[in-house]
């Protein structure tokens, strides 16, 4: 059975609006909420990044039923994997069997800011791939020494950790890397309804969860909502790998100049007021082999966004 999600969208919201969001979507009938880890937001206009360790604990504390994933942190630059561990083993321990824990190999806009070099796709795959051996070991609560390529790990032991090792689902866009997370993650986490990761995850072997997030704004009108689009985040229409290797907020909005409201139309981004183009969005992700599928509102109507969803759109899946 599909689980339907909600975003928690660390760029645009402050902390304890974050967590009135994951209450919100709980209270909604939501299955789960995933939120973003990012030091910097995609453009200014977005205006918030907090630290989702600290914004993940309230969401435990003030939630009771609703799964929650981090989609996705870098476990591989910014912040150690020794470091990463911990906060993963405590955040789990809070949740229970709640959390999901998605890695991915990050942007040069979060990761470049302690001055390390950001190198390749194929020698960040292997960094993540050496991170997740060191978080594991560290979450088994024994003593872990690690001398490795890319990390050094010196006695350390984790006294508070879960009873089983945290799930961990890795993010991946395209088929090389999918076939990397069916060997060494849990399960698959994606955005959009692209079914070339799906098929290359399962034919390497991989038969974990699948994750996908579908962009949307839903609005009075579709005029209404691509403008919001375009005001608040129009890095994702920005085309091929800038994602991945513009440095600051400020080169997104400069490369957003080129966006125009005539692309966000025709991006696949839900602007529909109808209930039916939000539904049609979920089935085609659905229907690309994703068994969680979550929807992100772009801008600040978050709490009509949900009671729309709640009201319209999930009871066509229950």
């Amino acid at each position: 059975m599909t689980q339907l999600g909600y975003t928690l969208s660390s760029e645009e919201f402050g902390p304890q609006e974050l967590v009135d969001i994951a209450a919100k979507a709980e209270e909604a009938g939501f299955d789960f909420c995933s939120i973003s880890d990012h030091f910097h937001p995609w453009v200014p206009a977005q205006g918030e990044s907090p630290f989702v360790w600290s914004t993940l604990g309230a969401i435990a504390n003030a939630t009771d039923e609703i799964e929650v994933g981090v989609g996705v942190t870098c476990p591989t630059t910014r912040i150690h994997p020794l470091n990463v561990a911990h906060a993963v083993a405590t955040v789990d321990e809070l949740f229970g069997d709640r959390f999901t824990f998605g890695v991915g190999t990050g942007e040069n806009l979060n990761e470049h800011v302690t001055g390390e070099r950001w190198p390749e796709h194929d020698v960040r795959l292997e960094k993540l791939e050496e991170a997740m051996d060191v978080m594991r070991s560290l979450w088994t609560g024994k003593t872990t020494s690690h001398h490795g390529e890319h990390y050094t790990v010196e006695n350390a032991q984790l006294f508070t950790v879960p009873d089983d090792q945290p799930t961990t689902i890795a993010s991946a866009f395209g088929p090389q890397t999918a076939e990397w997370a069916a060997e060494h993650a849990d399960g698959l986490w994606c955005s959009g309804p692209k079914s070339e990761p799906v098929e290359a995850y399962e034919d390497a072997g991989g038969d974990g969860p699948t994750y996908t997030q579908l962009h949307g704004c839903y609005a009075d009108s579709e005029e209404e909502a691509i403008e919001t689009i375009y005001e608040q985040w129009p890095n994702g229409s920005i085309p091929g790998e800038l994602g991945q290797e513009l440095s600051t907020p400020a080169h997104f909005e400069q490369a957003a100049q080129m966006v125009e409201k005539e692309d966000i139309a025709e991006s696949g981004t839900t602007t529909e007021p109808d209930a039916q183009a939000h539904i049609d969005s979920i089935e085609e992700a659905i229907d690309a082999g994703y068994d969680h599928v979550y929807v992100h509102q772009i801008g600040p109507e978050q709490e009509t966004a949900i009671d729309f969803h709640a009201d319209e759109v999930l009871p066509s899946f229950n």
